[in-house]
């Protein structure tokens, strides 16, 4: 019988299938972007524990510099697979695999750098947000300050009003999609900029609730129907060069229940909240779209939607 933890950690990242994290070696932007950065923040003798190693890739990145990395896996079928793929490579022995949960383990010393890609758009079902500060409270604990450096070093989040497409071969299906970055979607219609709704340092506490109430003015003649969720991940500021090294999340596009006609000149107000960790559903059911028609703004006709 599972416990809650244990039932929880199914959507946690932890016991995903071994070949999703086969498919995030070959994200090369991930695998670059995350290379880049651990080779700029790891110093020679350095010490760094990764939590949640997956295959271990991040720690054999941070194991060309460092003196000692601990990887630390919960599943056990990850566990065997990090081993393994350690013996295969230059350096694999110097990363300890560590068979414990990241919300509970702390090595045996003091670390420099801490690496933990538990992320999800927009924070959502994975862990992240709480397995850092629960890792702060309890080294801190331990060894007393200062606390190590966190690889990413923070999180920029922001948020985009679509008209989305959702007909497939005639099939009209409103579902949540996930969207290259790099890649022009035809069925999408941007109709205001981005919007930052968050942005969170790793380096100082963290609320795993996330609320904000932003408007967008409205640049294009359409039917808001969808909310797209942007992540960009700051994996390590290179101070030096005043430049950032940074990992872009897919899109995450929520459909609207009911899509509200708008026109450029428009104002659209947004609100939304949700928590750290949370699950999809949470958040498309706390967003709340009103549209200020600025055609007659002396009697503005407002429009609530919820999602």
């Amino acid at each position: 019988m599972l416990n809650e933890r244990e039932i929880e950690s199914c959507y946690l990242g932890q016991f995903i299938p071994v070949h999703y994290h086969h498919n995030m070696l070959m994200d090369q932007n991930r695998m670059h972007g995350f290379k880049s950065a651990i080779h700029y923040a790891v110093f020679p003798g350095a010490k760094v524990l990764e939590l949640g190693g997956g295959t271990g890739v991040l720690s054999w990145f941070a194991a060309a510099k460092a003196e000692k990395v601990y990887c630390v896996e919960f599943n056990p079928d990850m566990v065997k697979e990090a081993r393994k793929m350690m013996a295969m490579n230059p350096n694999g022995h110097k990363v300890e695999v560590v068979h414990a949960d990241a919300f509970e383990y702390l090595p045996p010393e003091p670390v420099d750098i801490v690496i933990c890609e538990m992320i999800h758009v927009g924070m959502l079902r994975e862990k992240q947000v709480e397995v850092i500060e629960s890792f702060k409270r309890r080294y801190l604990a331990r060894f007393g300050g200062p606390l190590p450096r966190f690889l990413p070093e923070a999180v920029i989040m922001a948020v985009q009003p679509l008209q989305q497409e959702y007909d497939f071969e005639g099939f009209y299906a409103p579902i949540v999609q996930f969207q290259e970055t790099t890649v022009i979607h035809p069925g999408t219609v941007e109709l205001a900029p981005p919007s930052v709704y968050s942005i969170l340092d790793f380096s100082q506490p963290l609320d795993t609730r996330i609320a904000w109430e932003g408007k967008f003015l409205v640049e294009k003649n359409g039917v808001v129907n969808a909310m797209r969720f942007i992540t960009k991940n700051v994996l390590a500021v290179v101070s030096e060069e005043n430049a950032t090294i940074d990992w872009l999340n897919h899109y995450m596009t929520l459909p609207l229940q009911q899509g509200v006609q708008c026109k450029a000149g428009d104002v659209l107000q947004v609100s939304f909240h949700y928590r750290a960790g949370g699950s999809i559903p949470s958040l498309e059911a706390a967003i709340r779209v009103d549209v200020l028609h600025a055609v007659v703004p002396e009697t503005a006709e407002r429009v609530r939607v919820y999602a």
